[in-house]
């Protein structure tokens, strides 16, 4: 897989959420991830969210998938309690 992101938007990730892209990548190396697709806007093109371990903690990557297995990260962040317990609940 090819990750890209735009710089703005990570360096505001990180004063916001604290979680580099860099580092976000790991959760798609996490085997049990839950993938959904992210239909609360049109966003005008198909957004996923993923959950899974960065580390010792659940985190959530809202991404979109690119030509030729590529990953545009849009934002990393903490999971919360309901993205924790949907988590542990697969």
């Amino acid at each position: 897989m090819i990750f890209e992101w735009d710089e703005k938007k990570a360096a505001a990730n990180i004063a916001k959420h604290g979680i580099s892209f860099e580092r976000a990548i790991q959760v798609f190396a996490d085997n049990s991830r839950i993938v959904r697709v992210d239909d609360r806007f049109p966003y005008g093109e198909e957004r996923l969210i993923t959950i899974g371990h960065l580390e010792e903690r659940l985190c959530v990557v809202v991404y979109v998938e690119r030509l030729e297995a590529t990953i545009r990260i849009i934002s990393a962040r903490k999971a919360n309690k309901r993205e924790i317990k949907e988590y542990g609940n697969r």
